[in-house]
């Protein structure tokens, strides 16, 4: 049969019917009853009757409400899931058969009928509006589309939860795979319950479907730990650790360390150590490097033993890296700390043995295990162990911070220990006690008393050759010969002598006088005897001891004993060895020593005879090891015994020997001997002496000789070769003795041939000596001439001064030169001499400022004009420095004469320095601090001229002028031209 065209009430049927389709399988009604709907209104189509259809429809929905239709299938019935929303949505549709007939008449008059049938039950139903069916289009065109559903979702986040909830079942329905959905779903569900009371029943519905969707996402980490993080949070623990073991399970080993830190959390927040400990292990196959965290759980829930067995397995585990950054060594400390304060909680560890291990293998903390060892014992009462492993502790630890921590924690525990012991005796006390607290006393004191022994011995044991550390250790011992002897005796068979800290003689030495203090010389010359077989490092040490023993037989007066030992110590060996020598033994090498060479002397000197002694004397210079005081003293001995010449050729010797400056002291005494013994009789000889020392002679060692042959040139020769000595010694001095040695030369040249002459040597020093030198003999050689009557030559005296003397600083200089022109000048001569300050101010002035332009143009480094000095400045500032380097410059240029070179700098003279033919001034330089004098000057100077031809007037010279020289000159000449 041909299908009829439906009408526009049927297609308005047929929408309405879709639209109830839509809303019951959002209620999730059964497809099946949706097809068998369906069915019904294609049936009526098909046979044009619309109004039997909507009929049937209603029929159907009645049919379905009271779950006793006899068109339904028994089976599908049953499947029908009737909850109160559907069946509210389905009765309203078959709702009374009257009212239903009059909507069905509604229905076929209006051409819309069944379209407005189906929204006005979707908006009954309070789930779908108007705004949302563009989005359930959207679905049912793409059901499997997350982002169509993500859409419609965040377009309905607004509404209700269980709206949202029912659209994100229909989405979960079509995509069960999806994670995005899932999640976002699980995260909205556990945001509703935020807040309730964990007994609530939503926290079961959100179990279930927490449950469902791992149906799908078993294999999503992030969905377990939410999972288990909810199970947290309701406080289920035996239901969160079955879920965090599924999920271990479902996942894989790389997503483990994701799932294990909040399975500890969880572990570790609740009081289930059995459980915990169980977990702890299984996390510890998959990441042992965390078994710090393991033992500090133990730590804290009181397991001590299995805490200590896993920190000794990391401990001893050589590949172990912390995850706190703590060291091998850190750990170790710890474990001996949780053993040692734990006794009776740690069984199945060896502590001893674990600490004594550490004591091998950590030799910087010793102090801290053997204190942690004895503390074990103490903890456990065993308080004789820990006693013996105090004492063990402080004879083997090797530095003074353990010895410190030892012994004052062995002083402690002797204290407790005597202090607990006398209260438990004080209420009743038994013979018994007595004796204990009196041995507990004794033995504390005894400690106090053993410290500085047991600090001394700790030192040694740090390095036992420190020869000073065991001088110590025989003062400790001091009252008790035995054990001094013994401490002597191991001290020197312990002390290797190329280790040795100190001199190693020092011991037999002190060895030997302990005895000769006793009286058992013999005894004292046993150790000295084996002292000298000792192989020292340095000759010096051998050399030492065998001077020690000559020095104890000359205290007991045996003479001839110590000369024996003197001569047998310098012995020559069987072959010729050098003296620096390392590889040849220090006695082959004795016989150079100069310290035995130097007792050796002594003695023959005192106790010996004259041929003996310079016997001695004779093979040490011979020997050549001779000192410049071994010389003096040879000539010393032999000047005693009038053994002059010989004494003298001694002194030769010892030049010969030595150079400069180790021969100073020889010379000096050579030349002062042979004066005092010759005097003038050997003069030349003498001469000879001196120009010998003074040929190499250094400067800083010239003046005592030059002084010396002076002298002898005064008192035994002729005075021009004493003025020539002094002559010399004036170039040959250090600079700053030349003043001192001129003022010599100036005073012995004044008695020899009188003050006149020394004018000379004053314009020599002058011209030699310093300027603070140079102005003190110029104001000298000044009043020196004024008391000659020699004003005008003082007057140039202090010209010549006034060039070094700046006004500024040397302001005793110009007064001076003004009250002697007050004195014996005229207004014309002080004017002079204050145009000359003038000028010599401006001299000073004038290097000061060419010293600031030079600085100034260093450092602008600028040339040429103003404008080019300072090209596109625009301050000042820079303006300004560059005008003043011009000026600078400029005056400079000013001041400097025609036809002299630019570096010599001359100043303006108050004479006239030339005239043109025509008369005009053509050198005058305008200067700026001259003085205007009238034509006066020209006038007195035609005066002076005119003076000059007259006779000179004769004045009377002072007799002391003439000095020593009067009885050589005639006595005839009172006056002097």
């Amino acid at each position: 049969m041909t299908p009829v065209a439906p009408s526009n009430a049927y297609t308005a049927f047929l929408k309405g019917s879709l639209q109830v389709l839509i809303v019951w399988r959002m209620t999730r009604l059964h497809e099946r009853f949706a097809a068998e709907i369906l069915s019904f209104a294609w049936d009526m189509h098909a046979s044009n009757d619309q109004s039997s259809a909507t009929v049937s429809v209603s029929a159907a929905c009645r049919r379905v409400c009271s779950s006793e239709g006899p068109s339904i299938p028994p089976r599908i019935r049953k499947s029908i899931p009737f909850s109160p929303r559907i069946k509210v949505a389905l009765m309203f549709c078959a709702s009374e058969p009257e009212c239903a007939a009059t909507r069905d008449q509604r229905f076929v008059a209006d051409s819309s009928t069944m379209g407005q049938l189906g929204i006005g039950f979707l908006r009954s139903s309070t789930l779908v509006n108007e705004d949302d069916l563009p989005y359930e289009e959207e679905i049912l065109r793409n059901p499997f589309s997350v982002k169509h559903w993500l859409r419609y979702i965040e377009h309905k986040k607004g509404s209700s939860r269980q709206t949202v909830n029912i659209i994100y079942e229909r989405a979960l329905k079509e995509l069960p795979g999806s994670y995005k959905l899932w999640y976002n779903y699980l995260k909205l569900r556990r945001r509703q319950v935020k807040g309730r009371c964990i007994t609530d029943p939503s926290y079961q519905d959100i179990n279930n479907t927490f449950e469902r969707s791992l149906v799908f996402m078993h294999k999503m980490p992030r969905i377990w730990l939410d999972y288990c993080q909810c199970l947290m949070d309701q406080c289920r623990i035996t239901r969160t650790r079955q879920v965090f073991d599924r999920a271990l399970r479902a996942l894989p080993i790389t997503q483990h360390h994701r799932v294990w830190p909040l399975y500890l959390k969880f572990i570790c927040t609740h009081d289930i150590p059995e459980t915990a400990v169980r977990v702890f292990r299984r996390y510890l196959k998959l990441c042992p490097e965390d078994a710090e965290d393991y033992i500090e759980y133990l730590s804290s829930i009181g397991r001590l033993d299995e805490a200590a067995v896993k920190l000794a397995h990391i401990v001893n585990k050589e590949d172990f890296v912390s995850k706190h950054g703590k060291s091998n060594h850190q750990l170790w400390n710890e474990l001996c700390e949780l053993t040692s304060k734990n006794p009776h909680k740690v069984r199945s560890l060896n502590v001893d043995a674990i600490i004594r291990g550490g004591l091998r293998r950590y030799t910087d903390q010793l102090g801290h295990l053997w204190n942690s060892l004895a503390d074990y014992y103490v903890r456990s009462g065993l308080f004789e162990r820990a006693r013996d492993i105090y004492e063990e502790a402080i004879q083997t630890v090797t530095t003074v911070r353990d010895f410190t921590q030892v012994f004052d924690a062995y002083a402690q525990f002797e204290e407790l220990s005597l202090n607990k012991r006398m209260e438990e005796a004080t209420n009743n006390t038994t013979e018994e006690d007595d004796v204990d607290l009196e041995l507990r006393l004794a033995r504390f004191e005894h400690l106090m008393e053993r410290r500085l022994l047991l600090l001394n011995s700790v030192l040694l044991r740090q390095n036992p050759h420190n020869v000073q550390e065991w001088h110590k250790r025989v003062k400790l011992y001091e009252g008790s010969p035995h054990d001094i002897i013994h401490t002597y005796t191991e001290a020197v068979q312990t002390v290797e002598p190329r280790l040795a800290v100190g001199r190693l003689h020092t011991l037999w030495v002190a060895f030997s006088r302990f005895y000769e203090g006793a009286g058992q010389i013999d005894d004292a010359r046993v150790v000295f005897e084996k002292a000298t077989h000792v192989a020292y490092v340095k000759v010096d040490d051998l050399a030492s001891v065998w001077c020690e023993w000559a020095e104890m037989e000359i205290r007991h007066e045996n003479y001839e004993e110590a000369l024996q030992l003197m001569q047998k110590a310098t012995v020559m060996p069987p072959r010729k060895v050098a003296y620096h020598d390392e590889s040849e033994t220090v006695q082959m090498r004795l016989y150079k020593s100069l310290k035995v060479w130097s007792m050796y002397a002594d003695l023959e000197e005192s106790f010996g005879t004259f041929k003996t002694c310079k016997a001695v004397y004779d093979r040490i210079i011979d020997l050549k090891i001779a000192t410049p005081q071994i010389i003096i003293n040879y000539g010393l001995f032999l000047e005693e015994h009038q053994y002059f010449e010989e004494a003298f050729r001694a002194y030769e010797k010892g030049i010969a020997l030595f150079k400069w400056p180790n021969v100073y002291d020889i010379w000096n005494t050579y030349l002062t001997k042979f004066l005092g013994r010759y005097g003038g009789s050997k003069l030349e000889r003498a001469r000879d002496l001196f120009e010998q020392c003074l040929e190499h002679c250094p400067d800083n060692f010239a003046k005592a000789l030059y002084l010396l042959y002076a002298k002898l040139e005064e008192e035994h020769g002729m005075a021009r070769h004493a003025m020539a000595v002094y002559e010399r010694a004036t170039k040959a001095v250090l600079p700053g003795e030349m003043f001192e040695l001129f003022n010599i030369y100036i005073k012995k040249a004044a008695e020899i041939y009188g003050v006149p002459k020394t004018r000379q040597i004053y314009e020599k020093a002058i011209e030699l000596l310093s300027e603070e030198n140079s102005r003190e003999m110029c104001l000298r050689f000044a009043e020196m001439e004024t008391k000659l009557g020699e004003i005008d030559r003082a007057r140039t005296i202090y010209a010549h001064c006034s060039q070094m003397c700046d006004p500024r600083v040397t302001a005793d200089f110009w007064q001076t030169w003004k009250e002697f022109e007050v004195r014996h000048g005229n207004e014309d001569t002080m004017r002079e001499m204050l145009r000359i300050k003038r000028s010599v101010q401006a001299t000073y002035n004038t290097q000061v400022n060419m010293m600031s332009a030079q600085m100034l143009s260093a450092a602008t480094n600028v040339s040429g004009t103003v404008a080019d000095l300072a090209p596109g400045a625009k301050d000042g500032m820079r303006m300004l420095e560059a005008k003043a380097a011009l000026m600078a410059r400029e005056d400079h240029t000013v001041e400097q004469p025609a036809g002299k070179p630019s570096s010599s700098i001359l100043f303006v003279r108050g004479e006239t320095q030339g005239q043109g033919r025509d008369g005009t001034d053509t050198t005058r330089v305008v200067n700026p601090d001259e003085i205007n004098i009238d034509d006066s000057d020209s006038d007195s100077t035609g005066v002076e001229e005119e003076e000059e031809d007259e006779p000179v007037e004769r004045q009377a010279v002072p007799v002391e002028v003439f000095g020593s020289l009067k009885s050589r000159t005639e006595p005839s000449s009172p006056s002097l031209d």
